[in-house]
């Protein structure tokens, strides 16, 4: 199996050589993928767009993986507030909406950088590699 690094034009870590995720085989596992707006890499100050824009930008590390939202097995999401944990849910019931097809989900709370509120880690595994 050959391993391929993951980027999405408009979206990544900045000056930094780290990509947005890794794809091995059927497997994925992203870096952290936050609420900025692809393409102009300004981050909102609100949290429900930051989250909002960090479940968009996920998807498109999955497609831009070859993958989709069912491929997804885990999402551990940090946040800088735990006054936050309520605006994930939103997002979360759109793109799962169906309660016995969900990903498991962590939420972790922790200092963020450069003004981010959220930040998502996907584990991923294609059933069709």
């Amino acid at each position: 199996m050959t391993q391929r690094s993951i980027e999405v034009e408009g979206l990544g870590h900045g000056s930094v050589p780290i990509p947005m995720a890794c794809r091995v085989g059927p497997l994925l596992i992203s870096g952290g993928i936050n609420g900025k707006e692809v393409g102009t890499g300004r981050l909102p100050e609100d949290m429900e767009t930051q989250v909002r824009n960090a479940f968009a930008n996920m998807k498109l590390v999955l497609e831009a993986a070859d993958m989709s939202l069912a491929d997804v097995v885990k999402v551990t999401v940090f946040l800088a507030d735990e006054g936050d944990r309520s605006a994930v849910n939103g997002p979360w019931t759109e793109y799962y909406p169906d309660p016995a097809h969900r990903p498991a989900r962590h939420a972790l709370v922790m200092p963020l950088r450069g003004g981010a509120r959220i930040q998502l880690e996907v584990t991923a595994y294609a059933t069709e590699a």
